[in-house]
């Protein structure tokens, strides 16, 4: 079966992925002068020409999802990591909950020194709204993972034979 230890090591690898995809994003090759080299091709492949006005708007709001998106999937890797970590004293529920909200603690945690990081490279900036987007993907992901999980854990283990006739 494997040591206790590294089981547990195991259910936190996703959360430690997660935010050293975060600090790699957190650099000048990631500011916004740089992503728009790279995404504006893109967007024109896909949608055609745009002008750079339009464009400015665009990539504004594309950098914006991203902060929100990427941020809930941090949020469900510590979501995962605490919920694989945490005795279940109260039952599931309280299991769960405790979990979403230590995520969102260490969301909101990685998200502000994300910024701080930012407010000293050339070209990158800190701004707490950034920090209430990152919590609110955060937010929004674990009440996603709260609606979801009574579902997921009511529903009785599939054999093998019944996954494939599916």
């Amino acid at each position: 079966m494997g040591h206790p230890r590294l089981l547990i090591v195991r259910h936190w690898i996703p959360a430690l992925v997660a935010v050293l995809v975060i600090a790699l994003e957190s650099t000048v090759f990631m500011s916004a002068n740089n992503t728009s080299q790279w995404l504006l091709p893109v967007w024109e492949r896909l949608f055609g020409p745009i002008s750079p006005q339009r464009w400015s708007v665009v990539h504004h709001y594309i950098r914006k999802s991203g902060h929100f998106t990427g941020y809930g999937l941090v949020s469900l890797c510590f979501f995962h990591g605490f919920r694989t970590t945490l005795n279940a004293v109260r039952g599931l529920r309280s299991l769960w909950m405790r979990s979403a909200v230590f995520a969102i603690g260490c969301t909101i945690l990685v998200a502000s020194a994300d910024e701080f990081h930012q407010a000293f490279l050339p070209g990158r900036g800190a701004s707490p709204w950034d920090v209430a987007l990152d919590t609110c993907g955060a937010l929004v992901m674990q009440l996603l993972i709260l609606a979801i999980m009574p579902r997921i854990h009511r529903r009785p283990p599939m054999s093998l034979a019944e996954s494939f006739a599916k």
